[in-house]
C-alpha cells in the first residue's frame, strides 16, 4: 500500500502492462510454428522473441517502426533454428499488434485512475500500432509518447526526455508523476536512472524469469511499490483516495 496522493500524473508503458503482449506474441508465433512445424514450447517462443526484438530496436539509427522490428526478429528467430520464414510469414507477424488482447482488468482500471490521474503511455511502438492497441484500452489518453514520436526505443533516454518535457502544459511537476509499468528493462531501469518514482506491475509474478524482456542492467532496481494487476494498484489508489 502507498499514499499516493503526491502524485498528479500517471505515465504507463503499454505492452506487457495494458496489453497481454506475451498472450499475442504466443498467438502469432504459434501460428508461423504450426504452419511449419516447429517443435518449440509456446515459452520458448517467448525466449526466441526476447533474445532478438531488443537488439533489433538497437542496432540501426533511426530505427525501423515496431512492424518492421517484428518482422526481422521472426526472420532472425528462423535464422537461429535453419527454419523457413516467408516474406508472408514476416509481415504477418509485423502486423500482427492489434490482435494483441488488453488484460482482463486494464480498461476497468484505467477508467477509475483516469478519474484521478493525468494518464500518459509511453510506448515502444508506432503510432498506428497504438492506436489500434488503444481500441482495447477503454480511454483516452492526455499525452501519446510513441517510439515512431522520439526516434528511440526504451530503455533510451528520448521517450523519457519527452515524457518530462510534456510536464509542464498539464501544470504538472516532475515529483508528482508516478510511472507504470511492468517492464524492469525498458521501464524500471531507466526510471531509477532519472530518479522517477515507479510502481511495478508485475504481470509475470507466478511464472519465473522475464519472458519477451531482457534482465534489467540495475541490480538496483527496485521500484517502490509492486501489484501483481493493474487492478491491484487502482484498489491501492481508492483506498489511499
Amino acid at each position: 500500500m502507498g499514499d499516493f496522493d503526491s502524485f498528479r500524473a500517471l505515465s504507463f508503458d503499454c505492452y506487457g502492462t495494458l496489453i497481454d503482449w506475451e498472450t499475442g506474441i504466443r498467438a502469432a508465433l504459434g501460428r508461423w510454428a504450426a504452419r511449419h512445424e516447429v517443435d518449440a514450447s509456446a515459452e520458448e517462443l517467448i525466449l526466441w522473441f526476447s533474445e532478438f526484438e531488443t537488439v533489433v530496436e538497437q542496432e540501426r539509427t533511426p530505427p525501423p517502426l515496431y512492424p518492421e522490428v517484428l518482422a526481422e526478429t521472426l526472420r532472425r528467430i528462423g535464422a537461429r533454428g535453419g527454419i523457413v520464414v516467408t516474406e508472408a510469414d514476416a509481415l504477418a507477424f509485423g502486423a500482427s499488434v492489434p490482435d494483441w488482447p488488453a488484460f482482463p482488468d486494464t480498461a476497468d482500471a484505467l477508467s477509475r485512475l483516469q478519474r484521478r490521474f493525468r494518464m500518459i503511455i509511453v510506448s515502444n511502438v508506432d503510432r498506428a500500432s497504438f492506436a489500434a492497441s488503444n481500441a482495447h484500452l477503454g480511454i483516452g489518453f492526455d499525452r501519446v509518447i510513441t517510439a515512431e514520436e522520439v526516434g528511440a526505443y526504451k530503455p533510451s533516454a528520448p521517450h523519457f526526455e519527452a515524457l518530462f518535457d510534456s510536464l509542464p502544459a498539464f501544470g504538472v511537476e516532475r515529483p508528482e508523476l508516478l510511472h507504470v509499468a511492468q517492464s524492469l528493462f525498458h521501464d524500471h531501469d531507466p526510471a531509477a536512472r532519472y530518479g522517477l518514482q515507479s510502481v511495478w506491475i508485475d504481470r509475470r509474478h507466478d511464472r519465473k524469469g522475464f519472458g519477451a524482456t531482457p534482465a534489467p542492467t540495475l541490480d538496483s532496481v527496485r521500484p517502490r511499490w509492486r501489484f501483481p494487476t493493474l487492478a491491484s494498484f487502482a484498489d491501492a489508489v481508492d483506498v489511499g483516495g
